[in-house]
């Protein structure tokens, strides 16, 4: 009897301890830290005087801080031009790939697109810079010669445009390799069905291929999103957030205002709104994936 109750304890604790890890690993890396950021957000300290409690008031500097929410509305672009461009680019190439090609060419492909995203984001900028820098660039030579504007990431009006196209060269493999694997994933059997049904061409792609990778489609937003929303590298290595500004990301604010400026409240409010603006957004994208996810 004491022999069947010690190995219920054992089968009722078993679980935690099996997600012991996953649970302590969370709380060091991200709860704790989530709290410390609230915590940190009501003080004003600089890392050489004492705290100071000042309530909400980082919170009231943020709204007219005309520097943060320009950085915010930059991140919100190249966060609107990711999702766009990798979903639709990414959704074109998987369906390319996919026809009836020989298996050396569709690896071939498959293994261009996806082995920039192998890179870490620090190497490609600085790839990218080096390409583009306007007085040695090699890339930047060749685009001036094909008509092509010059010295881009120097220009308020190429730097963002500019960005956002070494961002899909960068990720579009991520999104593309998802995608097809969920077209890869549809049964042939509702193919067929629908080809014996006579849907060919566009009724084909629209009424089956479409709704069935649309979890897919959506797992590459909700990842897009939050990957480019917390964009830092490409910005710190290869604009400094410039020209005027033009570039700026908010998680580049937040290291500048943090680590630079030393005004830890303030660049604890800054995490505090990113991690709210990405939770909202995250939200909103799984109450919206209902009404055009198909569940099967």
């Amino acid at each position: 009897m004491a022999l069947r109750k010690v190995r219920q304890k054992q089968e009722r604790f078993a679980p935690f301890l099996f997600l012991s890890p996953a649970i302590l690993f969370f709380c060091c890396f991200i709860l704790f830290p989530l709290v410390g950021a609230f915590g940190y957000s009501l003080i004003t300290w600089d890392f050489f005087t004492q705290p100071k409690f000042v309530g909400l008031d980082n919170y009231g500097k943020l709204f007219k801080d005309p520097i943060a929410l320009e950085a915010i509305k930059n991140t919100f672009i190249f966060t609107l031009a990711s999702i766009v461009t990798h979903v639709g680019l990414g959704l074109i190439l998987a369906l390319a790939v996919n026809r009836k090609i020989s298996k050396f060419f569709s690896y071939i492909i498959r293994t261009v697109f996806f082995f920039p995203f192998l890179l870490s984001w620090s190497a490609a900028s600085l790839i990218w810079n080096f390409g583009l820098d306007p007085t040695f660039g090699v890339i930047d030579y060749y685009a001036g010669k094909l008509g092509f504007p010059q010295a881009t990431l120097l220009s308020s009006t190429w730097a963002m445009p500019t960005l956002i196209l070494i961002d899909l060269w960068k990720t579009l493999g991520f999104a593309f390799i998802v995608i097809l694997a969920g077209i890869q994933g549809i049964p042939n059997d509702v193919t067929e069905a629908a080809r014996v049904d006579g849907a060919s061409g566009w009724r084909l792609f629209w009424s089956v291929t479409f709704p069935l990778c649309t979890p897919a489609l959506f797992f590459v937003s909700v990842t897009a999103f939050i990957g480019a929303f917390q964009i830092f590298e490409p910005m710190y290595i290869m604009t400094r957030g410039g020209p005027d500004h033009a570039t700026l990301s908010i998680v580049q604010y937040l290291h500048m205002t943090a680590f630079r400026n030393f005004d830890i409240g303030y660049g604890a409010v800054i995490s505090v709104a990113i991690f709210l603006i990405v939770l909202i957004v995250t939200l909103m994208q799984f109450r919206f994936a209902k009404r055009w996810v198909y569940e099967a």
